[in-house]
């Protein structure tokens, strides 16, 4: 008994001592916010401020210390977030989680992210390089000083913040903002899915996969099918299914394997899916003083990306002489992308022109090495293909040498997405891309760096005439009571007898086919700029924003506009609008697609016990996808069922599971169903297609959620879900990582909230939403509001990593002043 008595104490003693250890552990990784840190780099004193509503106040004696100190506060709050996506944009994921993101890492390496980000910044104005470097200086000297130990994910995954010493360096700003145009301005997985659908469906049937805007012609007339075809770019046999592999290297625990398996998802997700800018968008408003309240302008943004935990934004004022914005800056970079000065205000959302273009190039038969290049008269030709190698490390094995070929229009892709050998005749041809972003002359950071100082309409307008990528509409007032739009950004010019326009890969050899030079700013886009009279409201949700006698061709795949009709509709329903009507139509779930095929819903049949209740239940149902409707649930799962039971017979289960999820194929739907299409429905009717849908559907939700549609909630499947990567997909580490509220809307909702039925898991989680909220009041622009939807701190343990998200869910907003009314926290940096 004696000896059972002390190894208990010695076992109580081991637990309290480890719990000791880790509560030591979590309060040293918080971040300081209180005090005074001695920081080497600075110039002069800087104070950083927490106000009531946690947004970051930085007051400093010089802008460049201003962008030092934002740099080290990223590094303070955000480090694992840096450390993240440092290495997707280097390449460089493998060292640290193995051969589980090999793929991302080769596809990386193929764009070449980081070479074009050397070669922008080689050329860089030194006024803006300079400001780079000094938020380059601010992270490292965090991690220099280090007053707090580092986050948890360095220490489950074993990693040290950076390379060689460097956490970060100026050119990684500017890889950065070519991370963020790749996911904002990607088209070229439209062009790769039409190229794989015309393997198995005809030019017609194709437009009818991939519709053209409404009310629009086929931007193109070339038979793709009849092209591709001819040219034998295919298979000639597809390839069987193959059974699914894994290369999981021997674990010495359940957690390693765990974070190896979601890596490997996540990766795979990121390779299939890049280069899809659909669901990618925003909204954004600007109502003249004609239509408010005060008689000054109302702004309204919020932009919908990605949701993550960390947030992708941090809130933060730079205050220096000749320096005073307010609003959010993105983690990697040194000034407020969306926000405020003293005076004026601008929001974003994503014009998505036709930036990227594919090329199929024909291999020399004899000649694996060389390309086709045809001269200006057609004559055949032929050039090397440029070849690097890159070596990229993998923790736990050998370093990879992966082969990076380069043709006259950009990077192969062919040689690092696995999905071209599914589809293509490799031997015969690859497919390389051109890329606007990836130009040499890209000033995006200088023009963000004057947006920071402009404080009217036209400074603003100024300030942009420089942006590059991605292309943005702008929305933008200013207190003397102006406002105006302007899409702002590069575009190609296309020939006049470049008959493909970019819609689908095109023959590389042929010049046609190459690109003609850049729109022009002053030609771009615009409403209230230059002469003439204000417009009492502008309104953008990425709808087409080109007239039909605009003289430029710069795209077809804009989104369709359910969302802009529905905020056109509601500033029209009030006469004056003050900033509640502004957070009214931001939160607003009504969904006129629902609406729209709500009738073939409510006319289906079906032989379930439980089709009788629910049909009582949907006609009472409005279309409006709030979060406590069973109807907008039900609605869901069917318009996922009806559009497996259409698509996948056509186009085969492997390409649809390939090309559905991210896209969502409800303008086909609408259009099968409308024309009673024998063909899509086939083979059966249409009625029957959406009886068996809808029969299906049941069967899915009284498996989930039981038999009782009473009790069925669209929230309950529709949860805002804000991933961590990589501890996002690992059970035992998502609890704690991830940050997930109920929310309502759909993809076509003003309040958006778009799912990925092609999840395995959560096919309905909103995943993609307003990353933020704001609204801007030009008559008081101290009246400024903001919420996002987790936190200010990417620290897991911290109370502020979530914080916002429940505000966010409800649509509360929190004040955005550069005087705020109290001060939580205030430490002082000190050289």
């Amino acid at each position: 008994m004696t000896w059972l008595k002390r190894l208990g104490a010695t076992l109580l003693l081991v637990v309290l001592v480890g719990l000791l250890a880790l509560g030591v552990y979590v309060w040293r990784s918080f971040a300081q916010l209180d005090g005074s840190l001695r920081v080497q780099g600075l110039g002069a004193p800087v104070t950083v401020a927490r106000d009531a509503a946690d947004v970051t106040h930085i007051k400093a004696g010089t802008a460049r210390d201003a962008w030092f100190a934002l740099g080290f506060v990223h590094a303070q709050e955000r480090g694992w977030q840096l450390e993240f996506n440092r290495r997707v944009m280097h390449g460089t994921l493998s060292e640290i989680l193995g051969d589980a993101t090999l793929e991302t890492d080769k596809l990386m390496r193929t764009l070449g992210i980081m070479r074009a980000a050397q070669r922008q910044l080689d050329r860089m104005q030194p006024e803006t390089r300079a400001a780079l470097e000094a938020y380059s200086a601010g992270i490292q000297a965090f991690y220099t000083d280090r007053p707090q130990a580092l986050s948890p994910e360095f220490l489950v995954l074993g990693v040290r913040p950076g390379t060689a010493g460097k956490a970060w360096e100026a050119v990684d700003s500017v890889g950065w903002s070519l991370m963020m145009a790749l996911d904002l301005g990607g088209n070229w997985g439209n062009e790769f899915a039409r190229l794989s659908a015309a393997q198995v469906v005809d030019t017609q049937r194709l437009w009818e996969l991939f519709p053209p805007y409404p009310g629009e012609p086929p931007a193109s007339n070339v038979d793709f099918a009849a092209l591709y075809r001819s040219l034998g770019v295919y298979r000639p046999v597809p390839p069987a299914g193959k059974p699914a592999t894994s290369s999981l290297a021997p674990r010495t625990s359940v957690l390693a394997q765990r974070v190896d398996e979601a890596a490997r998802a996540w990766s795979a997700a990121f390779v299939r899916d890049i280069g899809l800018s659909e669901g990618k968008g925003s909204n954004a408003w600007v109502v003249s003083g004609e239509r408010t309240v005060s008689g000054k302008p109302l702004l309204a943004n919020d932009p919908h990306l990605g949701l993550s935990a960390p947030a992708i934004w941090y809130f933060a004022r730079l205050q220096a002489p000749e320096l005073d914005v307010i609003g959010a800056t993105l983690p990697g970079l040194p000034f407020v992308v969306l926000g405020r000065t003293r005076t004026a205000a601008w929001g974003f959302t994503n014009t998505g022109p036709d930036v990227q273009d594919l090329y199929l190039e024909q291999i020399k038969p004899d000649d694996p090495m060389a390309y086709r290049v045809d001269d200006v008269q057609g004559q055949p030709a032929w050039a090397p293909f440029e070849q690097r190698i890159e070596t990229i490390r993998v923790k736990g094995k050998p370093d990879v040498s992966h082969t990076v070929r380069t043709t006259r229009h950009g990077p192969v892709l062919s040689d690092a997405q696995a999905s071209h050998a599914d589809l293509l005749d490799l031997k015969r041809y690859v497919v390389a891309l051109r890329w606007s972003a990836l130009e040499t002359e890209n000033d995006t950071a200088l023009a963000m760096q004057r947006v920071n100082t402009a404080g009217t309409v036209e400074q603003l307008l100024s300030a942009f005439s420089g942006y590059h990528s991605p292309m943005q509409n702008v929305m933008m007032a200013d207190t003397s009571g102006r406002i105006a739009y302007k899409a702002v950004g590069r575009v190609p010019l296309r020939r006049p007898d470049n008959d493909i326009r970019g819609i689908a890969p095109s023959p590389g050899w042929d010049p046609r086919y190459a690109w003609a030079g850049w729109l022009p700013y002053a030609d771009t886009p615009q409403h209230g700029v230059g002469q003439g009279g204000q417009p009492v409201w502008i309104a953008n949700a990425n709808q087409r924003v080109t007239a039909p006698d605009f003289p430029y061709f710069i795209g077809q795949d804009w989104a369709v506009p359910y969302r802009f009709d529905r905020i056109v509709e509601l500033l029209a329903a009030q006469p004056r609008h003050d900033a509640l009507t502004m957070a009214r139509i931001q939160g607003d779930t009504a969904s006129a697609a629902t609406r729209r095929l709500l009738p073939y819903l409510r006319s289906a049949t079906s032989d379930h016990s439980l089709a009788t209740s629910v049909q009582q239940m949907l006609r009472d149902f409005d279309g409006d996808m709030r979060g406590d409707s069973a109807a907008a649930l039900l609605f869901s799962v069917w318009v996922d069922e009806i559009t497996r039971g259409l698509l996948v017979p056509r186009l085969g289960p492997e390409r649809f599971a390939a090309l559905y999820g991210k896209r969502h194929f409800r303008s086909t739907v609408e259009t099968v169903l409308a024309n009673n299409d024998a063909w899509w429905c086939a083979p059966h009717d249409c009625r029957q297609q959406a009886g068996l849908a809808l029969t299906r559907a049941l069967e899915r939700l009284a498996q989930l959620y039981g038999n009782d549609p009473a009790r069925w909630r669209w929230d309950t499947a529709h949860i805002a879900l804000s991933g961590h990567r990589p501890f996002g997909n690992v059970e035992l580490l998502a609890r704690w990582f991830d940050v997930r509220v109920p929310t309502g809307g759909d993809t076509f909702t003003v309040n958006v909230g778009q799912y990925w039925p092609n999840d395995a898991k959560r096919p309905f989680a909103n995943r993609h939403a307003a990353s933020l909220r704001a609204i801007y009041d030009l008559a008081d622009l101290e009246r400024s509001q903001f919420i996002y939807q987790t936190g200010q701190s990417g620290l897991v343990f911290s109370s502020r990593y979530r914080d916002m998200s429940k505000e966010w869910s409800y649509m509360q907003y929190r004040q955005l002043r550069m005087d705020p009314e109290s001060i939580a926290h205030t430490l002082r940096l000190v050289p």
